[in-house]
């Protein structure tokens, strides 16, 4: 099936959990991510549940600092 990871797309199993989709693509340890999936924020305790549908919009987004 096919999602879209920052408007990309990617190719990921049917219902694949967030976290092993995050792990595939090396952010799954990655600190200040915050993800969204269809313009909803998933929180990290729910990455592990949250099954991955067919043309999902994921948006991650990582923290940074400066000014």
């Amino acid at each position: 099936m096919v999602c879209y990871v920052n408007n990309l797309a990617h190719e990921a199993t049917d219902n694949q959990p967030l976290a092993d989709l995050l792990a595939t693509l090396g952010q799954a340890q990655t600190r200040g991510l915050a993800v969204a999936v269809n313009d909803a924020v998933v929180p990290r305790a729910k990455w592990a549940s949250h099954a991955v549908q067919p043309h999902d919009r994921i948006l991650l987004i990582r923290a940074t600092q400066g000014g």
